[in-house]
């Protein structure tokens, strides 16, 4: 991500945006420290979009239909060093 001071950013304004159109987020900085981040409006509703379900997401993975077997130790206590 290219960062750019705010005083550039100003008097470049059109150029950030192009940029962040064309090249993906553009940082500004105030003062040295990272300030803000300009993105275009399609990244930003990505943002904003809702997201599904845990389990409906898991079961959507390329890797659905891989067997893993889990197995738990039941036991209810268990050696730790210390």
């Amino acid at each position: 991500m290219k960062t750019w001071q705010l005083q550039d950013a100003k008097a470049h304004l059109s150029r950030v945006v192009k940029e962040a159109l064309s090249h993906g987020p553009q940082g500004i900085s105030l003062r040295g420290e990272p300030a803000v981040v300009v993105i275009s409006r399609n990244d930003y509703d990505k943002l904003l979009a809702p997201k599904p379900p845990f389990v409906q997401f898991m079961q959507q993975s390329p890797l659905s239909d891989v067997n893993i077997s889990l197995k738990r130790d039941k036991s209810l206590t268990r050696k730790v060093q210390l």
